[in-house]
């Protein structure tokens, strides 16, 4: 059913729903736009439609060919709206759950791609805050790339920060999806341009794997990872390009390559990269309950499926309803330091031998219980030999004096 949005636009079909609101097929006084009308709790919040407003300069100016553009943003009544370029086409997340994997060309074409429009971005002022493939679309209607990849563009831009107001965080809180959040997310600190390129780094290690570097599992875990725990070598893939993901994923901000270089050398290793097939990579166990080594029967009833899509599926605003593009926002408490650290509760998937319990889960603890006892008997048994030697010695025959060790016989008398 259309509806009207403001005195310039009409939505007249809804295309998608996210955990901040409804993306409609609109139309406006220039063509076919695409609509983001924001949900009615958020827009009735004087704070952010304050906020909405400061942002509409800013967003509006970021002109680029792998942006999608804001074209208008709307503040009538109840309905707080972004207008936005319409892209033929679908996101990168549907493009991975349908292929799982993508070849290392096209994942590096793709990445490359959303990395010339966040220097854009970043040129401007403007920190995107949520990198991510729901919000990376693919032109269909766009010429191939390497790879056969269609050009790739970022939207959502502003919409992170915008819901991100100080009275709804503080300094107490975590706006932004799990497996993607940069370190100094985690621990507290502003986000600045480094945070976009850690998520990308992320994005381009799940085209290649078909799993994020650090997710499964609660989503408290997944943020402890990301601050204390190295990422996995992939096999398979050029030197160079892992080097690349490395320093990208990098916990300290100013080790990372800016956007502008990192478009550049994705750019350059693509020659190496052609026709190479997608890797063949064994995707981890993202059973939550196996971060603790016990068993959820919550989760241990559900289809192995169901669990690895609900990885970090947590609303950005709560009662938000999932729908087919996963809601993996998530609005959490900044962790301590020490449960950062891990420690006896922790599930930091430290480097141990293949086999060896993780430190802090139910099979380290029992393990210790049983070196424990272990080390109890020994002592007792210990004991108990030592004082059946002492008996054994005093008991033999009386008068009759034991041998002396030659090295330690007293000198005789001259």
């Amino acid at each position: 059913m259309a509806r009207k949005i403001g005195s310039r636009y009409t939505a007249n079909q809804i295309l998608g729903r996210g955990s901040a609101g409804t993306v409609w097929l609109g139309e406006g006084p220039e063509g076919p736009v695409a609509i983001k009308l924001l949900r009615e709790d958020l827009a009735s919040d004087q704070e952010l439609v304050g906020r909405f407003v400061q942002e509409r300069t800013a967003l509006l100016g970021l002109e680029h060919p792998h942006v999608v553009s804001v074209r208008d943003m709307v503040v009538d009544g109840n309905d707080l709206a972004l207008v936005m370029d319409l892209v033929r086409g679908t996101d990168l997340r549907t493009r991975l759950e349908r292929e799982r994997r993508l070849s290392p060309e096209a994942a590096v074409a793709i990445v490359a791609d959303v990395a010339d429009g966040l220097a854009a971005a970043h040129a401007a002022g403007v920190v995107h805050r949520d990198v991510k493939p729901e919000n990376i679309l693919l032109d269909m209607q766009g010429p191939l790339g390497p790879g056969g990849a269609h050009p790739a563009l970022l939207t959502d831009f502003g919409v992170a920060k915008l819901i991100d107001s100080p009275r709804r965080t503080r300094a107490t809180k975590i706006i932004g999806t799990p497996d993607y959040l940069a370190p100094e997310i985690v621990e507290g600190l502003p986000p600045r341009a480094a945070v976009d390129i850690y998520a990308l780094a992320t994005v381009l290690y799940e085209l290649l794997a078909g799993f994020t570097p650090f997710g499964g599992g609660h989503p408290g875990a997944v943020l402890r990872r990301h601050v204390t725990e190295s990422v996995v070598p992939l096999p398979g893939i050029p030197d160079e390009l892992w080097q690349l993901i490395v320093q990208c994923l990098a916990k300290g901000p100013a080790s990372r390559l800016r956007a502008s270089e990192l478009a550049a050398r994705l750019r350059e290793l693509l020659p190496m990269l052609a026709g190479m097939p997608p890797l063949e990579v064994d995707e981890p166990d993202t059973d939550p309950a196996r971060e603790n080594g016990e068993e959820a029967p919550e989760e241990a009833a559900a289809p192995v499926a169901d669990r690895s899509r609900r990885r970090g599926a947590v609303p950005l605003v709560p009662g938000a309803q999932p729908d087919s593009n996963r809601d993996t926002h998530t609005s959490m408490r900044v962790p301590a330091p020490d449960e950062l650290a891990g420690g006896a509760l922790g599930t930091a998937r430290a480097p141990r031998t293949p086999g060896a319990p993780r430190p802090g889960s139910a099979r380290h603890r029992t393990a210790a219980r049983r070196r424990r006892i272990t080390l109890s008997v020994a002592g007792v048994v210990l004991v108990a030999a030592v004082g059946a030697g002492a008996w054994w010695a005093s008991s033999g025959d009386e008068g009759t004096a034991p041998a002396q060790d030659p090295k330690h016989s007293a000198p005789s008398s001259p």
